[in-house]
């Protein structure tokens, strides 16, 4: 199984039409909001920047699991979502893509972000879904038990569970997989390392700190985000590949 899975790493030289090449429909650019519950949030960040020196930034950036019980803004939730996955030009006409603040494989922009949010101003806690296009949360509602729930479904990492906000990213395969097919999951997990990244970068400048999670239970994560773990080969097949933790730092900590 480990040699099978190393493959996926590997560049693959064997040619294949894409459904692109077919011209079949290209897939949403983002799912569409199921919440009649939308926050609208700003792009107006000079107010949330602390650090803006790129060789500090570098220097200091660490994974923290440690984080005091201090709220997250609105305003610097806003600005950790627009530097992960926002949007700065949407390009096309038959055939649309999005120019993000982040690289990806062919702009195909893979990803969708959740959050478990547990201390951040003006939001409930629960579970939200970002829509990058329109730059606004969607609340989907309250769990039950949250931070034992989080903290079951991704491996017993109780910081993770109580962190001001929890970040989850999902994949949409078939968006990359519709021009790049079998290359396409090579370029999904190399996507996925941009946009984390971006996350530990912002949360330095605004005085948080951010750690990268891939241990989690795969069927009992995507079932919080009441998504099928289930091997599918459908287009909207959708399931949890990669999180982030995001908390406010004690300053002197190293």
């Amino acid at each position: 199984m480990i040699t099978e899975l190393r493959e996926i790493m590997k560049a693959q030289s064997e040619e294949y039409t894409s459904d692109q090449d077919l011209r079949l429909p290209q897939p949403p650019l983002n799912k569409a909001s199921v919440s009649n519950k939308l926050i609208s949030l700003t792009k107006d960040f000079d107010s949330v920047i602390k650090n803006n020196h790129f060789l500090n930034i570098l220097n200091t950036r660490t994974s923290k699991r440690k984080y005091t019980e201090e709220f997250l803004t609105l305003a610097e939730l806003a600005f950790l979502l627009w530097a992960t996955q926002g949007v700065k030009q949407v390009v096309g006409r038959e055939r649309k893509a999005t120019f993000r603040t982040v690289p990806s494989a062919g702009a195909r922009h893979p990803f969708e972000t959740y959050l478990f949010v547990n201390r951040v101003e003006e939001l409930e806690q629960g579970l939200y879904h970002y829509l990058p296009l329109e730059h606004k949360l969607e609340y989907l509602g309250a769990i039950e038990n949250q931070t034992e729930k989080v903290s079951e479904a991704f491996c017993g990492q109780i910081f993770f569970a109580t962190a001001a906000v929890s970040f989850v990213w999902t994949v949409i395969p078939y968006r990359s997989e519709w021009r790049y097919t079998v290359n396409a999951q090579k370029y999904v997990l190399v996507d996925a390392g941009h946009l984390c990244q971006n996350l530990y970068f912002a949360s330095e400048s605004i005085g948080c700190g951010a750690c990268g999670i891939g241990a989690y239970e795969q069927a009992l994560a995507d079932e919080l985000l009441g998504l099928n773990s289930d091997p599918s080969s459908a287009e909207d097949n959708e399931f949890v590949v990669y999180a982030a933790s995001v908390g406010k730092v004690a300053k002197k900590e190293e």
